[in-house]
């Protein structure tokens, strides 16, 4: 049963004004009893969350009433002028209180600070210990540490979390007073908020958050602070906190968010299980404290979340936000940043105020160092007028607001004839229109494979491809295939010597920006590894725009107007299967695809164009395109073609879905006879399984027209769309039985 069917009206029975309303509202309160008994069977369990359930009683919100929303909500819903949003910040604000923040008590009136300690250092910094005390009986403390230079002032702000001190010392010596507070894991005062304010449910990064406004109101009696002129920033779980309190208190005058990731500047929309992201099941459960639980209902459910992080960012509009990111950090997505920019940038030019938001790309992972710092200074000089250092945009994803190449690649829908869901019988007449779709093909050769050009032993350890140990059962070699691409190939030890040939996987990763074919977040083993152990020979590699290739896409529609990245995502992965049906130990009557989210959508393609690739595993893979209309709910077919880029000519065809040339049982049918599993979670929110269910009922009429019902084969797990260890043993128990 799909999620949204499980829910109802949240009316309590005993708002009912007759028995027919009494009845049901009776029978709505069970639905989402029995959504919460489905969530714990799916979840991993989460003892603190199960004792917030049971301390409150809270059931799930109505997910029948709450919309549909698969893309970023619209941060500018009702507003059209800059008047209206100062009414519409209140909204959004109420709504992040509601779902993931928690309520927060009003500023204290009687805030008291008492100096502990303080010295003169070399060259007139004065270092001042501070213990504020509020609230009812000043039972809330809260440390911090004042780095004042020397001089009258009044000097600007720069404000950071404890273990963020070294980042002080740096502001000290650019001429700010830097404060340092007790809001990190390295000294939290805000645990002493509790017990003071125990009607307020908010989450420890919400006390954090709110312990930055104490430190403000105490600034505003220091006579060598400008109390106008406030920075907050920190990194990771201090950079989520520091959007948090610039939404709640606008006497933040600039805010740096540093790689904040989940939580952060990284919609849940775009950044989940199924990105191979923190998503809100794995935040929720690691860090149970961090936001409130009843974001925890949300998992797997991200299209029904009233508001998403890009609010949040927006929240601090028309201030200066600048957004940090390490291209490879895997608590972070480039293309989701640059989706959270976008649609939070809208609200900063409504305000006319475009040069106050941008990104900040940093290489590496989510290690930063004093040139980093540096650049977070430069972002405060620039706009506290110390000096204008220059901060230029730069978006590397083909994105939806680029219409360079609209024209190139817009076709007539009424060239094509209208279609059913009656596949093509005719393989040849599938790869013809596959081929029109993918666009005007460039030149190319075969490239044999190489070792010039292989990954570093660094980059490998930046990309958490881990060489496999000495005592381990697995090997990795590296190969230079196809247009000067890495692959990485895992196979069993000691396979190249043994004169033996292996079954083989190509393995198409998901949307994984920052690490490519590499899970940041996952539970249990990386597949690909598992797929070794079990005897596989395992070929992977980073597409166009993931891992070690996200820049590589930087300009494509530029170079190539008239093809697309999915031509180039395929034609990359027919180039792996050059080197790989060659490699003297696989047998290549044996060479069977694997791919999950974006891999299965390249790898339907593949395979209907290739049929080198003699089985295929499509796990969480689309819905027929025709019947993925605006009104389900998952994203239509705009998402191919427009959110992600993949396939602009299926933009075309938005509103005339019957006119599309191909559809998905077309490609599965293309198949025929080959074996084929689809693997399609009963709660994926991306394809509803009704659709999905027909797309392999019309394959089927193409096998059993040559004979082979038996080997298309669907396996409906109930979860949603992850990789989940209970969905690899799946797949790897299907693989074997194959290739026996």
């Amino acid at each position: 049963m799909l999620l949204g069917t499980l829910t109802g009206d949240a009316r309590p029975a005993g708002d009912a004004t007759s028995q027919g309303q009494s009845a049901g509202a009776a029978a709505d309160t069970a639905k989402r009893h029995a959504y919460l008994e489905q969530l714990r069977r799916v979840l991993p369990p989460s003892a603190p969350w199960e004792a917030w359930l049971s301390g409150t009683g809270e059931l799930p919100p109505d997910f029948h009433a709450l919309p549909s929303v698969p893309d970023l909500p619209d941060p500018l819903e009702g507003v059209s002028h800059a008047r209206e949003w100062a009414a519409r910040r209140d909204v959004l604000k109420r709504l992040f209180h509601q779902w993931m923040l928690g309520s927060v008590p009003p500023p204290p009136d009687n805030l008291r600070a008492e100096v502990t300690g303080e010295r003169r250092e070399e060259g007139g910094t004065t270092v001042r210990e501070v213990r504020l005390s509020f609230g009812p009986e000043h039972k809330a403390t809260l440390r911090l540490e004042l780095l004042i230079p020397a001089g009258k002032g009044p000097f600007p702000v720069f404000m950071t979390q404890h273990n963020h001190r070294a980042w002080a010392l740096i502001a000290l010596r650019r001429g700010y007073i830097a404060c340092v507070y007790a809001g990190a894991d390295s000294r939290d005062d805000t645990d002493t908020f509790l017990p003071v304010y125990p009607e307020y449910d908010w989450s420890r990064l919400t006390r954090r958050a709110w312990a930055a406004s104490r430190c403000i109101d105490y600034l505003g009696t220091v006579p060598q602070a400008d109390a106008k002129r406030v920075a907050l920033t920190g990194h990771s779980r201090n950079g989520k906190l520091s959007l948090i309190a610039s939404a709640l208190d606008e006497r933040i005058t600039v805010v740096i968010s540093s790689s904040s990731g989940a939580g952060g500047t990284m919609p849940a929309r775009y950044y989940a299980e199924a990105h191979f992201g923190e998503g809100i099941e794995k935040i929720t459960r690691s860090f149970p404290d961090w936001f409130h639980p009843r974001l925890r209902f949300f998992s797997g459910r991200e299209d029904k979340l009233p508001i998403d992080m890009h609010e949040l960012v927006a929240l601090s509009a028309p201030r200066p936000c600048l957004l940090s990111i390490a291209l490879n950090d895997n608590v972070e997505s480039s293309w989701a940043m640059e989706q959270t920019y976008l649609s939070a940038q809208r609200v900063y030019r409504l305000l006319d105020d475009e040069d106050n938001l941008r990104i900040l790309w940093r290489s590496g992972a989510h290690e930063t160092s004093p040139t980093v710092i540096e650049r977070y200074l430069d972002w405060c000089d620039k706009h506290f007028k110390q000096a204008n250092f220059a901060f230029p945009e730069r978006l590397i994803h083909p994105h939806d607001e680029d219409a360079g190449h609209a024209a190139a690649s817009r076709v007539n829908p009424a060239d094509f004839p209208r279609r059913d869901s009656t596949p093509l019988l005719n393989p040849e007449q599938v790869r013809t229109e596959v081929r029109r779709m993918l666009g005007e093909a460039p030149p190319r050769a075969t490239n044999p494979g190489g070792t010039y050009g292989r990954e570093v032993d660094s980059v490998a350890a930046l990309l958490s491809r881990r060489v496999p140990t000495a005592d381990d059962v697995i090997e990795k070699q590296q190969i230079v295939f196809g247009d000067y691409i890495n692959a990485d190939v895992y196979l069993p030890k000691g396979l190249p010597a043994s004169g033996r040939k292996a079954p083989a996987i190509l393995y198409l990763h998901p949307f994984s920006s920052a690490q490519g074919y590499v899970a940041g977040y996952f539970d249990g083993e990386q597949v690909f590894r598992t797929l070794a152990r079990q005897g596989f020979v395992v070929f992977c590699f980073d597409m166009i725009g993931y891992g070690r290739r996200i820049e590589e896409v930087e300009g494509f529609y530029q170079r190539h107007p008239r093809w697309s990245l999915l031509g180039k995502m395929v034609r990359d992965a027919q180039a792996a299967l050059d080197v790989l049906s060659a490699l003297p130990y696989v047998n290549d009557k044996q060479v069977l695809g694997l791919g999950y989210g974006l891999g299965s959508f390249v790898g339907l393609h593949l395979a209907a164009l290739d049929e080198r690739v003699t089985g295929l595993v499509s796990v969480a893979g689309p819905p027929p395109f025709r019947a993925d209309t605006p009104d389900k709910g998952s994203g239509g077919i705009r998402r191919w073609s427009h959110v992600h880029r993949l396939l602009p000519r299926l933009g075309s065809f938005i509103g005339q879905e019957d006119h599309i040339p191909y559809d998905i049982p077309d490609l599965l049918a293309s198949l025929a006879p080959r074996p084929v599993l689809v693997v399609s979670p009963t709660l994926d929110r991306e394809a509803r399984l009704p659709d999905v269910n027909n797309a392999v009922a019309a394959a089927r009429l193409a096998y059993a027209h040559r004979g082979a019902s038996e080997r298309l084969e669907q396996a409906s797990p109930e979860d949603y769309n992850r990789l989940s260890p209970k969905t690899q043993a799946l797949i790897i128990e299907w693989l074997k039985k194959q290739t026996q």
